[in-house]
Protein backbone atom coordinates (compact mmCIF):
# COMPACT_ATOMS: atom_id res chain seq x y z
CA UNK A 1 0.00 0.00 0.00
CA UNK A 2 1.21 3.13 -1.08
CA UNK A 3 1.86 5.65 2.06
CA UNK A 4 0.31 9.08 1.96
CA UNK A 5 1.68 12.51 3.14
CA UNK A 6 -1.26 14.70 3.69
CA UNK A 7 0.18 18.31 3.99
CA UNK A 8 -2.62 19.02 5.69
CA UNK A 9 -5.43 17.64 7.84
CA UNK A 10 -6.32 14.51 6.10
CA UNK A 11 -9.79 14.53 6.96
CA UNK A 12 -10.11 18.01 4.70
CA UNK A 13 -9.52 17.00 1.17
CA UNK A 14 -11.04 18.05 -1.93
CA UNK A 15 -10.13 16.02 -4.87
CA UNK A 16 -11.02 17.17 -7.73
CA UNK A 17 -12.12 14.80 -10.49
CA UNK A 18 -11.83 14.29 -13.95
CA UNK A 19 -13.35 11.64 -14.42
CA UNK A 20 -13.91 7.73 -12.63
CA UNK A 21 -11.13 6.07 -14.14
CA UNK A 22 -8.50 8.54 -13.32
CA UNK A 23 -10.26 8.70 -9.43
CA UNK A 24 -10.63 4.72 -9.23
CA UNK A 25 -6.99 4.18 -7.91
CA UNK A 26 -6.82 7.43 -6.08
CA UNK A 27 -9.86 6.85 -3.77
CA UNK A 28 -9.06 3.72 -2.95
CA UNK A 29 -5.85 4.34 -1.96
CA UNK A 30 -6.94 7.67 -0.06
CA UNK A 31 -9.59 5.34 1.87
CA UNK A 32 -6.50 2.83 2.87
CA UNK A 33 -4.75 5.83 4.50
CA UNK A 34 -7.61 6.94 6.07
CA UNK A 35 -8.42 9.82 4.31
CA UNK A 36 -12.40 10.13 3.12
CA UNK A 37 -12.54 12.86 0.63
CA UNK A 38 -15.28 15.28 -0.73
CA UNK A 39 -14.99 14.82 -4.20
CA UNK A 40 -16.00 17.70 -6.66
CA UNK A 41 -16.33 17.20 -10.15
CA UNK A 42 -15.73 20.73 -11.92
CA UNK A 43 -15.79 19.53 -15.75
CA UNK A 44 -16.95 22.02 -18.14
CA UNK A 45 -14.01 21.30 -20.70
CA UNK A 46 -15.86 18.13 -21.43
CA UNK A 47 -18.29 18.29 -25.07
CA UNK A 48 -20.84 17.54 -24.98
CA UNK A 49 -23.30 18.00 -22.21
CA UNK A 50 -24.06 14.08 -22.65
CA UNK A 51 -20.88 13.07 -22.27
CA UNK A 52 -20.29 15.10 -19.57
CA UNK A 53 -23.47 13.46 -17.65
CA UNK A 54 -22.01 10.16 -18.52
CA UNK A 55 -18.74 10.48 -16.86
CA UNK A 56 -20.61 12.42 -13.72
CA UNK A 57 -22.91 9.28 -13.29
CA UNK A 58 -19.83 6.93 -13.72
CA UNK A 59 -18.01 8.77 -11.06
CA UNK A 60 -20.84 9.36 -8.70
CA UNK A 61 -21.85 5.19 -8.98
CA UNK A 62 -18.09 4.21 -7.75
CA UNK A 63 -18.49 6.65 -5.35
CA UNK A 64 -21.72 5.80 -3.78
CA UNK A 65 -20.30 2.55 -3.25
CA UNK A 66 -17.82 4.06 -0.42
CA UNK A 67 -20.91 6.43 0.81
CA UNK A 68 -18.63 9.79 -0.29
CA UNK A 69 -19.89 12.61 -1.33
CA UNK A 70 -19.81 14.18 -4.78
CA UNK A 71 -20.22 18.15 -5.67
CA UNK A 72 -21.28 18.20 -9.38
CA UNK A 73 -19.94 22.05 -10.26
CA UNK A 74 -21.90 24.40 -12.72
CA UNK A 75 -21.41 23.04 -16.23
CA UNK A 76 -20.52 26.06 -18.28
CA UNK A 77 -18.99 24.95 -21.12
CA UNK A 78 -19.26 28.03 -23.64
CA UNK A 79 -17.30 30.01 -20.46
CA UNK A 80 -14.60 27.27 -20.74
CA UNK A 81 -14.58 27.97 -24.48
CA UNK A 82 -13.95 31.47 -23.95
CA UNK A 83 -10.62 30.74 -21.88
CA UNK A 84 -9.47 28.46 -24.30
CA UNK A 85 -10.34 30.75 -27.57
CA UNK A 86 -7.27 31.41 -29.68
CA UNK A 87 -5.61 27.91 -28.42
CA UNK A 88 -7.84 25.43 -29.94
CA UNK A 89 -5.43 24.13 -32.45
CA UNK A 90 -2.77 23.63 -29.75
CA UNK A 91 -1.51 19.89 -29.25
CA UNK A 92 -2.31 18.08 -25.92
CA UNK A 93 -0.09 19.27 -23.25
CA UNK A 94 0.19 22.31 -24.82
CA UNK A 95 -0.91 26.21 -23.40
CA UNK A 96 -4.72 25.04 -23.85
CA UNK A 97 -4.31 22.63 -21.55
CA UNK A 98 -2.17 24.48 -18.96
CA UNK A 99 -5.07 27.20 -19.00
CA UNK A 100 -8.06 24.31 -18.55
CA UNK A 101 -6.42 22.63 -15.56
CA UNK A 102 -6.27 26.55 -14.50
CA UNK A 103 -9.45 27.32 -14.89
CA UNK A 104 -10.92 23.84 -13.49
CA UNK A 105 -8.41 23.39 -10.28
CA UNK A 106 -9.36 27.65 -9.74
CA UNK A 107 -12.83 26.58 -9.09
CA UNK A 108 -12.10 23.85 -6.95
CA UNK A 109 -10.04 26.01 -4.62
CA UNK A 110 -12.52 28.97 -4.60
CA UNK A 111 -14.85 25.82 -3.23
CA UNK A 112 -12.42 24.43 -0.96
CA UNK A 113 -11.64 27.68 0.26
CA UNK A 114 -15.51 28.68 0.68
CA UNK A 115 -16.34 25.42 2.84
CA UNK A 116 -13.73 24.86 4.54
CA UNK A 117 -11.25 22.21 3.30
CA UNK A 118 -7.85 22.70 3.70
CA UNK A 119 -6.28 20.74 0.89
CA UNK A 120 -6.98 20.30 -2.77
CA UNK A 121 -5.40 17.73 -5.14
CA UNK A 122 -6.78 16.15 -8.62
CA UNK A 123 -6.99 13.10 -10.61
CA UNK A 124 -5.56 15.08 -13.60
CA UNK A 125 -2.21 13.94 -11.85
CA UNK A 126 -2.82 10.65 -12.48
CA UNK A 127 -3.01 10.25 -16.61
CA UNK A 128 0.06 9.46 -18.09
CA UNK A 129 -1.54 11.29 -20.93
CA UNK A 130 -1.24 15.05 -18.89
CA UNK A 131 2.10 17.13 -18.27
CA UNK A 132 2.50 16.32 -14.14
CA UNK A 133 4.51 19.53 -14.10
CA UNK A 134 1.29 21.47 -15.92
CA UNK A 135 -1.24 20.10 -13.54
CA UNK A 136 0.93 21.35 -10.51
CA UNK A 137 2.24 24.37 -11.88
CA UNK A 138 -2.17 25.17 -12.60
CA UNK A 139 -3.13 23.59 -9.25
CA UNK A 140 -0.34 25.55 -7.14
CA UNK A 141 -1.68 29.02 -9.14
CA UNK A 142 -5.33 28.36 -8.21
CA UNK A 143 -4.66 27.85 -4.72
CA UNK A 144 -2.47 30.99 -4.75
CA UNK A 145 -4.99 32.95 -6.89
CA UNK A 146 -8.06 31.78 -4.42
CA UNK A 147 -6.21 32.90 -1.14
CA UNK A 148 -5.21 36.58 -2.65
CA UNK A 149 -9.31 36.73 -3.45
CA UNK A 150 -9.49 36.83 -0.15
CA UNK A 151 -10.06 33.25 0.40
CA UNK A 152 -9.14 31.25 3.18
CA UNK A 153 -6.15 29.44 2.18
CA UNK A 154 -5.64 26.04 0.73
CA UNK A 155 -2.82 23.66 0.69
CA UNK A 156 -2.36 22.14 -2.98
CA UNK A 157 -1.30 18.69 -2.64
CA UNK A 158 1.36 18.12 -5.66
CA UNK A 159 1.09 14.46 -5.25
CA UNK A 160 2.12 12.00 -8.23
CA UNK A 161 -0.57 9.72 -8.36
CA UNK A 162 1.24 7.72 -10.90
CA UNK A 163 3.56 6.12 -8.65
CA UNK A 164 3.37 3.58 -6.02
CA UNK A 165 1.16 1.14 -7.79
CA UNK A 166 -1.52 3.81 -8.67
CA UNK A 167 -1.47 3.10 -12.26
CA UNK A 168 -1.75 -0.76 -12.57
CA UNK A 169 -4.55 -0.42 -9.98
CA UNK A 170 -6.56 2.04 -12.11
CA UNK A 171 -6.35 -0.07 -15.05
CA UNK A 172 -8.03 -3.20 -12.89
CA UNK A 173 -10.48 -0.95 -10.57
CA UNK A 174 -11.44 0.07 -14.30
CA UNK A 175 -12.45 -3.36 -15.53
CA UNK A 176 -14.03 -4.53 -12.00
CA UNK A 177 -16.11 -1.72 -11.94
CA UNK A 178 -16.90 -1.77 -16.15
CA UNK A 179 -16.39 1.83 -16.38
CA UNK A 180 -17.13 3.63 -19.00
CA UNK A 181 -13.25 5.06 -20.05
CA UNK A 182 -13.47 7.92 -22.64
CA UNK A 183 -11.56 7.67 -25.54
CA UNK A 184 -10.34 11.37 -25.48
CA UNK A 185 -9.43 14.27 -22.81
CA UNK A 186 -13.36 16.00 -22.49
CA UNK A 187 -12.96 18.98 -25.15
CA UNK A 188 -13.87 18.88 -28.59
CA UNK A 189 -10.39 19.72 -29.69
CA UNK A 190 -8.32 16.99 -28.19
CA UNK A 191 -10.99 14.61 -30.42
CA UNK A 192 -8.93 15.37 -33.13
Amino acid sequence: MLVLNVPGPKESVLLHSCCAPCSGAIIECMLQNGIRPTVFFSNSNIYSAEEYAHRKAELKRYCDEFELPVVDDDYNHEDWLGVSEGHETDPERGERCLLCFRYRLLRAAKYAAANGYKVLTTSLASSRWKDLNQVNAAGKWACEKAAKEGANPVIWWNQNWRKGGLQPRRSEIIKEQDFYNQTYCGCEFSLH
